[in-house]
């Protein structure tokens, strides 16, 4: 398992197209991954329960992966939330 704190940095933070945006991204890994912020925490291959969580951008929200392909996932997670 790998855990990890981002910087959101998309201008808009996430709302609805940067969220589908990060489930499609999420949706390509075989891992688990949760997000957490603001003592919630929700499935990143969830639309509706990322969209509940609204994030926005200068936040940081804690990103966990677990399984086998958890540092891909972790990597290209962090770049999409960090791209501007």
């Amino acid at each position: 398992m790998i855990t990890k704190e981002i910087v959101i940095r998309i201008p808009d933070g996430l709302d609805a197209r940067p969220v589908a945006l990060l489930v499609q991204v999420a949706s390509q890994y075989e891992s688990s991954i949760y997000v957490e912020s603001k003592n919630k925490r929700v499935n990143a291959k969830s639309i509706m329960g990322m969209m509940s969580m609204g994030i926005a951008s200068g936040e940081t929200v804690t990103v966990t992966a677990d399984g086998p392909d958890e540092e891909a996932a972790i990597e290209n997670i962090e770049k999409y939330l960090s791209s501007k």
